[in-house]
Parts: structure tokens; C-alpha cells; sequence
């Protein structure tokens, strides 16, 4: 390979003439990292280029997400209460053991069901006696193996007796009753920590609080049932108050290291287009009170009424006043647990710009949806009669998940052709090793030769899965060559992940 010292030479003896070919192989090997092939997509991975630190991606189990009465319907979406103990150890292991996801970050719904009444007693274990059991078995493991958890809680809706309506999803929040639904958070928190244990670090105020479309006009009904799960409307403002006066109350509760977010709209679109992020950018006590920044990343690919593009404007925003803010993807759809969803996923992170990833629920049981579950992906699957699968999204996710681990960087890549895209993380001082995964959206095969630079090591162990028959398949190592290309054919709709060894 011609080095930039050869063609800095070159050009200080001047003149086109008879050097002009010369010249343009040059400056094609030096400007783009390696020499034109018209048969292969150019593409580079750097990794001296650091885009953002990676706090990691997640896992998320739900319990109760719909039931108006929990006496009457205990619902349990995630399943394992259907399951034996061997199969509910066989899931955690391949979540959370050292040869599954082993996930960085954890998210935690609570329901609307852990106090009757302002002021009267909380019951923080009847409805979320699986979640819990997930969580602590998931901790146990990642701390066995010398890596630890994020947890982020979510209140998922909240009692009735909250809202004007005074009914289960009540739309609008009684303003008499602000301070006692910020206890109600708080106390779970406190509770997760202190009782349970578990490293909860920040405090999410909503679920997809933003769609005031969710309900009648006049708010006469909840609309449950109707493909939603529990909400309550959180215009711009509401959110700012929150932020700015929760913060001194989690302080007083002992949880001054725990962060509060501003929920989680259902995309990055709406969060800065619907005005949440410059309200809080404009609100000073707001955003001093900001510990992360949160929304959901769902995206389907098209324009309308549920939809919007993958946009880092709202997220720019803080950062702009805040340069040190995180950002996550807090739920975000499994999509048909094909690779089209790992290109989703580097919207996320690539025109996002996030921190991190935790998908909707990692495993599902899908008669308890009421109406049909409109994300209906997964990567296990519950059955009514006790038994489970393994999907396909597993192990697409498995590429992600092992690829980039916690405290590690998002680093540059590029790729010649849209179908093609790059994710990949430096080891950032971390014991991880360099690594990234190699989309291919195409119905064809095609070859791909990525410029390497910056890695310390030059053989990479290699595992693909396709939208057919490959499921986290081993297809060896492949070593860089004396210009650090590595030469692979990408199979049609595939990923395959690539870690240095």
C-alpha cells in the first residue's frame, strides 16, 4: 500500500503530465483507505475515531401491562410464571450467562397497582413478583462473571385515583395529587434498592406519555384494550415541573445518585419535535435536574401518524447546553426479528446518537395481550402450555448485545451502499475486545471490504446469522490482510459479528 509520505512527495515535485494516473491510484489509496475495487463495497471501521462512550444495551421484562382490575386478572406478560424452574434457569442463562446477551442495561416497569389510596400503604410485590425474580437471578449472574447492571425504572401508568378522571389510564394528571405520584416513584425506587438490592441508578417519569391521541377528545374513557398499555398524558410543561421539583425530593429520600429522565416518547421524533426537548432545553432548573435523556426509538421504516425518522436534533439540543449527557433507547420494537431490526438499530445509534439500547420485551407471552400485540417480537416465546421458543431475534440481538458491552466506545464506520451498514465498538480501556457487526439489508449476496484501522489486533472470530438458517453460526476467524482489509462476502440479509481475539 502507497503511504501519505509518498504521495506528499509526489506532489511537491508538481506538474499532472506523466504521473497523473499515479497520482489518482495514490490519492484513492490514501484518501479512501484502500485502493478502488468496482467488485466490492467499500466500507471502514475506525476505531481511533470515537464517537460517544456506550453504556450498553438492555433487556426488559414486563409483568402487568393492561389488566383495569388485578384481583380479577392477574395478567403476567412475560410468561414465567407458566414456566418450571429448569426453563426459567435455562432463559436466564441465555440472557444473562456467560454464553448468552449478556446485557449491560436492565429497564423496570411499575404498574399502577402499588397503592390504593394517597397516603395509605404500598404493596410493591404482588404484581411484580416475576420481574423481580428476572432482575435479581440476571444480577447474580452478570456479577458472578465480574460485570454489573443499570437498572432504569419506568412508571408505566399510575393509580386512578392520580387522574382527573379518577378511572384506571385516566388522561390528565390531578395537579392536587403531583407530589403524591412523585412519592409513589420514589418509594419504588427506594424499595428496588434498599429492599431488593438492586443498582437502580435512574428514575423515567413516563411511557409514552406525549400521545394525548390515546384517548376520546374528552377523555370520557381509558381506551384500554385498544393496543395501548397504561399511560397518562405528559405534556411539555408537566414534564419540566417534574423534573425541576422531584429532584429535591429524591435528594430527601436518600437517592441523591439516582437520575431522573423525561420519559420516554414514543420516538426521537416526537421528543424534539413535539416540543419536549426545548422545553427542558429552555427551562434552566430543568435541565440542571436532567441525569439522562430518554425515549423510545420505534421506527417503521415510513411517515404517518405513529412514525418518524431516527433524528439526533432533540438529543443535539441538550447536549448542545450539557455536552456530558447520555441518551437511550429505553423500548424499541424487535420488528420481524430479521435484520432489517439491526438496521434499525444502527439508526439508533449512528443518526440518534444514543448511549445505549434496551429493546420491548425480551420475552413475551403473547395471549396476554388484549386486541393482539402490535410488537409482536421477541427473543423468547411463551406458550399457554408451559412450553417456550428460542427466536430468531435472539440471535440477531446475540451480535449486538456481545459486540458492544458496557464502558466501551461508538466509533466510526462507513459503508459505499445503503444496504450495508456498520456497527462498531473500541474496547475504550475496557477487558472487551474490539468489535463490530457487518449488515447486509440486500437480497443478494455481496462482498465487502472493510478498512480496519486502529485496532490491535489483527484476527477477528466471526458469527452470522441470517434471516434464514444461520443462527449465531461460528464461520471462524478471519485475519486482516498486510493493508488492513478484511475481505468477506456478506450473505443476503445477514449480520455477522466480528470480535478481535
Amino acid at each position: 500500500m502507497v503511504k501519505g509520505k509518498g504521495a506528499k512527495d509526489m506532489k511537491r515535485r508538481g506538474g499532472f503530465g506523466g504521473v497523473c494516473v499515479a497520482w489518482v491510484c495514490v490519492y484513492a489509496s490514501v484518501a479512501f483507505g484502500q485502493t478502488m475495487d468496482f467488485q466490492a463495497v467499500r466500507a471502514e471501521v475506525d476505531f481511533t475515531r470515537k464517537l460517544r462512550n456506550w453504556d450498553g444495551f438492555g433487556v426488559n421484562y414486563v409483568e402487568v401491562a393492561q389488566s383495569l382490575d388485578y384481583g380479577k386478572d392477574p395478567q403476567e406478560y412475560g410468561g414465567f410464571s407458566l414456566l418450571s424452574e429448569v426453563e426459567r434457569q435455562e432463559i436466564l442463562d441465555m440472557v444473562f450467562g456467560d454464553d448468552g446477551l449478556k446485557p449491560g442495561l436492565v429497564k423496570m416497569f411499575f404498574d399502577p397497582f402499588h397503592q390504593e389510596e394517597p397516603g395509605g400503604p404500598f404493596d410493591h410485590e404482588t404484581t411484580t413478583r416475576w420481574m423481580r425474580y428476572f432482575v435479581r437471578e440476571g444480577l447474580k449472574r452478570t456479577r458472578e462473571r465480574g460485570d454489573d447492571l443499570t437498572i432504569i425504572t419506568t412508571l408505566y401508568g399510575p393509580p386512578a385515583w392520580v387522574t382527573k378522571q379518577k378511572f384506571l389510564r385516566g388522561r390528565d394528571l390531578d395537579p392536587a395529587r403531583k407530589y403524591d405520584l412523585a412519592c409513589y416513584m420514589i418509594d419504588w425506587v427506594r424499595y428496588l434498592r434498599k429492599k431488593e438490592g438492586l443498582p437502580v441508578k435512574y428514575l423515567s417519569l413516563h411511557n409514552e406519555g406525549e400521545d394525548w391521541m390515546r384517548w376520546p377528545a374528552d377523555g370520557a374513557s381509558g381506551n384500554i384494550g385498544q393496543g395501548h398499555d397504561y399511560n397518562l398524558f405528559w405534556p411539555p410543561e408537566q414534564v419540566v415541573d417534574f423534573l425541576k421539583f422531584m429532584r429535591p425530593m429524591l435528594d430527601e429520600a436518600g437517592l441523591a445518585d439516582v437520575g431522573l429522565t423525561p420519559g420516554e416518547c414514543t420516538n426521537w421524533y416526537r421528543f424534539s419535535a413535539w416540543g419536549y426537548a426545548d422545553a427542558i432545553a429552555d427551562d434552566e432548573g430543568a435541565l440542571a435536574n436532567l441525569g439522562l435523556v430518554t425515549s423510545h426509538g420505534f421506527y417503521g421504516g415510513t411517515y404517518g401518524r405513529w412514525f418518524g425518522e431516527h433524528r439526533s436534533v432533540g438529543i443535539d439540543v441538550l447536549r448542545d447546553k450539557q455536552p456530558d449527557l447520555h441518551a437511550w433507547v429505553t423500548s424499541t420494537s424487535w420488528g420481524k426479528m430479521d435484520v432489517g431490526n439491526i438496521k434499525e438499530m444502527h439508526g439508533n445509534i449512528y443518526t440518534a446518537k444514543v448511549n445505549g439500547i434496551t429493546p420491548w420485551a425480551c420475552i413475551q407471552r403473547p395471549a396476554k395481550w388484549v386486541g393482539g400485540d402490535p410488537n409482536p417480537g421477541t427473543a423468547f416465546r411463551v406458550s399457554e402450555d408451559g412450553t417456550y421458543e428460542v427466536l430468531r431475534g435472539y440471535y440477531y440481538y446475540k451480535l449486538l448485545t456481545r459486540a458492544g458491552q458496557p464502558g466501551m466506545a461508538v466509533v466510526r464506520t462507513t459503508a459505499m451502499d445503503s444496504e450495508v451498514a456498520l456497527l462498531a465498538f473500541d474496547r475504550n480501556g475496557t477487558k472487551y475486545p474490539d468489535a463490530f457487526v457487518l449488515v447486509n439489508i440486500g437480497m443478494k449476496d455481496k462482498r465487502v471490504t472493510v478498512s480496519i484501522r486502529g485496532s490491535e489486533r489483527e484476527t477477528f472470530a466471526a458469527y452470522r446469522t441470517t434471516d434464514e438458517t444461520d443462527r449465531f453460526r461460528d464461520i471462524g476467524s478471519l485475519t486482516l490482510s498486510d493493508d488492513d482489509v478484511l475481505d468477506y462476502t456478506a450473505a443476503a440479509r445477514s449480520a455477522t459479528g466480528f470480535y478481535a481475539h
